[in-house]
């Protein structure tokens, strides 16, 4: 008992004997009874109010910091689970919430994002990493109980010093309990309270108030570190003062290590990698797929096995049911044929009826983005048999994304001017289980139907859209129509085709040749097993399909495809007709990409000729030909006929078609690179720049011609000697290429080669020698040794090398290339004859340099 506590008991002791025991003698002297007794009343009084001053810590202006080594030596029993195994992709994760706990002062930080993600594992990673530095850790598991929140963080409280009578007067309503709580946790630093599955932040309490407002049990006022996970991702709910860490599923590198750590005898680095690809980088799926390779008797014992297993196997491997999870939420969390069913069911009571059905549309189309658009209440209703409102879907869809299931990527927006496109993606996984507990017969053909109904009303009203405001939600379509196709092959197959078809004709316009080639191969393909390859639309596909390919920069296999469509329809339907005329004019564009320059003159000169006497020269067919025939021939160094062929047909361009459609623009830029190839580099430099304008105002900034026309306009600079711009703008035009094309692509290796010959010009030849060694191996494996690209990278790198001073390797290749040159064009060939030229300089510098070195030698005597 403590002295002031003894003395008031003392205290009492006397009077209660005083009172009822027999008195002695001196006690009869009432002024000396009632003085003694005064007296150790102020005594008694005095040593109570000392010791609970002594209690609550001194008084003064700040609040000094209660110590931690006396408590963290007593230990306790809410203690954070094991970590078994490496985290792996959550570094930045645990550096931010450490650089917090290192900090001087608290916070609060919420660790949020999908079921499955690994939340509660970063938070056990990282309370073991604060334990390590000396922090209290206290591990708390929200069970959806605000009484058993509040008794647990008292006990929190209570490990890092809450004294006694605070308590009492939380207790005795004097003090508010939580409010106690928290006043106390402010004044003591170096701890982390981890609050472990706050899936229902609404219901935390005390009381109704929202969270965010920090008047309950969370709060980010602590002097150390209150971390909370949950599944519950959005701002307004956690608040300002919160910092959230919201996790995205595992880069590939780092999910295919997580599956290496588990089985690492089941495969390549490379192998582990695609499989954590397939898997969506989900870390739970990761552990499962994991554990399940690790046991020596599973029937797939590797990594490739088992991605190859999951497409047949799906139910067995990942979508298993667990006869526990239905009654224990722990158990659910745990299992991927679960763990999102606790979000869903948590929406739902919340109000969000919609969300479950809305998730199970979008989970039986493709893993794909999808435009917001689709997702109509018409097509709810139409599927669900749902009343559905544009609200009760936008609340849908919101309380999906809050919950981590659905994901909105960036915003297609393929220039100035387009409005913005909104996108629904789901998670890989998620999608995969959603579907597989919809493999009902009935309920999901009715659902498909609906969804192929809407599919091709949304193609129509894409079709219809002004300008190039379709073209992003046209790229976004693209990947659900082959499987619309399939699912009509047998009852609609014309109407779905013509859907492929209208959407692929709009991909042409955007330039979306990767999107367009995959649907142009369906449709060839399903045209082939329904007409047969003579059908005259089997033949418009297989043109159609071959053209796609050619913007891909597949010139090769373009040709092939369009030779042998030049003869079907030159047997089938005769040398004159229309069609027959495109398939020539197309096979001469894919040679002439090819290098096969005079092969492909020929054949527009043919060309030519023909539309004029069968369409008339006005018809835009005829005018196309004489636009490449006069490309053709500005590769053949004619450039006098080409200007003078161009001027003509932009003309004619400009009169049939009008100024700003997509062919004149294509006239104008052509005329322009004829113009540089005679010198004429001031105005062709002028017209580069009138044709850019254009074409990014009608086509946007982004489209492939646009970027042609860019490309030139960089080079027209360099020939005006301005270099540093031009090498600037190559620099911008190859990022958007390689980011748009793809590495490979031959634009995209153009510019490249471009880039280098700039900085060669400003000086730059050890990087522009670099650049050059990449294009010529990239150019002679994807457009082959002999190819005319090919031959002038290797001649642009030899000259970069006698920047550098490697003269004797500068002539060696030199001469190789002229050798090259000889044998593929000809002694008299224009391009033969720089060769040589290149390669007589090339030998005269080096023989100066050997005439320089001989006098700088010493004589011998």
């Amino acid at each position: 008992m403590s002295g002031g506590s003894a003395a008031v008991a003392f205290l009492v002791a006397i009077v209660t004997n005083y009172v009822t025991a027999q008195p002695p003698e001196w006690a009869e002297n009432t002024v000396l009874v009632w003085s003694a007794f005064g007296a150790l009343a102020v005594v008694s009084l005095g040593l109570l109010f000392w010791e609970r001053r002594l209690a609550a810590g001194p008084q003064d202006d700040g609040v000094r910091p209660v110590p931690l080594g006396r408590i963290a030596a007593g230990g306790h029993s809410m203690n954070p689970p094991t970590v078994s195994a490496r985290v792996r992709g959550r570094e930045a994760e645990l550096e931010r919430i450490g650089t917090l706990v290192r900090g001087p002062g608290g916070g609060m930080v919420v660790v949020c994002g999908a079921g499955g993600l690994g939340k509660t594992t970063l938070a056990a990673e990282a309370s073991a990493r604060a334990r390590a530095e000396g922090r209290v850790v206290v591990w708390i598991r929200w069970r959806d109980d605000p009484a058993q929140l509040g008794q647990d963080l008292v006990r929190a409280a209570h490990i890092l010093g809450l004294p006694e009578d605070r308590l009492e007067e939380a207790r005795t309503g004097r003090v508010s309990l939580v409010d106690a709580v928290w006043e106390h946790l402010a004044t003591v630093q170096g701890w982390m309270i981890v609050v472990d599955n706050a899936d229902t932040p609404t219901r935390i309490g005390p009381g109704s108030g929202p969270l965010a407002a920090y008047r309950g049990w969370l709060r980010p006022h602590g002097g150390g570190v209150l971390l909370v996970t949950s599944r519950d991702t959005s701002p307004q709910t956690w608040g300002p003062d919160a910092d959230l860490l919201h996790l995205q599923p595992l880069a590939d590198d780092a999910g295919g290590a997580v599956l290496l750590d588990a089985a690492p005898h089941a495969g390549t680095e490379a192998e582990a990698e695609a499989l954590a690809v397939r898997l969506g980088g989900l870390p739970l799926g990761l552990n499962a797929a994991g554990t399940y390779l690790s046991v020596s008797t599973s029937r797939h014992r590797t990594f490739s096995a088992y991605q190859h297993a999951l497409e047949a196997e799906f139910a067995d491997l990942l979508g298993a049911e667990h006869p526990g999870a239905a009654t224990d939420p722990d158990t659910a969390r745990r299992v991927v044929r679960h763990t999102w069913d606790l979000s869903l069911d948590q929406l739902h009571s919340d109000g969000y009826t919609l969300a479950r059905p809305v998730l199970q549309l979008l989970a039986l189309l493709e893993p794909a983005p999808v435009p917001r658009t689709l997702m109509t209440p018409e097509l709810v209703t139409d599927a669900t048999g749902l009343p559905a409102t544009a609200a009760s879907v936008d609340a849908a869809l919101a309380g999906l994304h809050q919950y981590g299931l659905l994901h909105t990527p960036g915003a297609a927006v393929p220039g100035d001017g387009v409005p913005p496109v909104n996108q629904l993606q789901l998670h890989p996984l998620v999608r995969d289980v959603t579907a597989h507990t919809l493999a009902r017969p009935e309920p999901t053909n009715a659902w498909l139907a609906a969804i192929d109904e809407h599919l091709a009303r949304a193609v129509e009203a894409t079709t219809s859209m002004p300008g190039r405001t379709g073209w992003p939600t046209a790229r976004l379509l693209a990947p659900h129509l082959s499987a619309h196709l399939d699912r009509n092959t047998s009852h609609n197959f014309v109407g779905a085709r013509n859907t492929l078809v209208d959407l692929a004709e709009i991909l042409t316009a955007a330039g979306a040749s990767y999107e367009e080639v995959s649907l142009r191969r369906r449709v060839l393909d399903a045209e082939n097993d329904h007409f047969g390859p003579d059908d005259m639309d089997t033949q418009a596909s297989r043109n159609n399909f071959a053209n796609a390919l050619h913007e891909l920069g597949e010139h090769r296999q373009a040709a092939d495809l369009h030779r042998e469509n030049l003869a079907d329809r030159e047997r089938i339907l005769g040398p004159d007709h229309r069609e027959t005329l495109g398939s020539r004019h197309n096979l001469a564009n894919a040679l002439h990409e090819l290098g096969e320059h005079r092969q492909a003159a020929d054949l527009h000169h043919q060309n030519v000729a023909d539309r004029e006497r069968v369409l008339g020269p006005d018809h835009p067919d005829t005018l196309s030909s004489r636009n490449t025939l006069a490309v053709a021939l500005n590769s053949l160094r004619e450039h006098r006929l080409a200007a003078d062929l161009h001027r003509e047909n932009l003309a004619s361009h400009e009169r049939v078609l009008g100024p700003d459609h997509p062919d004149t623009l294509s006239s104008r830029n052509n005329l322009a690179v004829a113009l540089e190839g005679l010198g004429e580099h001031r105005q062709a430099a002028d017209l580069h720049r009138e044709a850019l304008l254009d074409a990014e105002r009608v086509l946007g900034p982004y489209h492939p011609d646009t970027l042609i026309i860019r490309s030139n306009v960089a080079t027209a600079l360099n020939h005006l000697g301005e270099h540093r711009q031009a090498a600037d703008l190559h620099q911008e035009n190859l990022a958007d290429r390689e980011r748009i094309l793809g590495f490979d692509h031959p634009d995209t290796l153009g510019s490249r080669n471009n880039l280098a010959v700039a900085l060669d010009l400003l000086g730059e030849h050890q990087q522009a020698a670099d650049l050059y060694l990449h294009v010529v191996a990239d150019r002679e494996r994807v457009l082959g040794h002999d190819h005319p690209d090919s031959l002038a990278s290797r001649n642009n790198l030899a000259i970069a090398l006698e920047g550098l001073g490697e003269h004797q390797q500068a002539v060696d290749l030199h001469r190789e290339n002229l050798a090259d040159h000889e044998r593929l064009l000809g002694p008299a060939h224009p391009d033969t004859l720089t060769s040589r030229n290149n390669l007589a300089i090339a030998e005269a510098r080096l023989a100066e340099v050997g005439r320089r070195r001989w006098w700088r030698t010493p004589r011998r005597r």
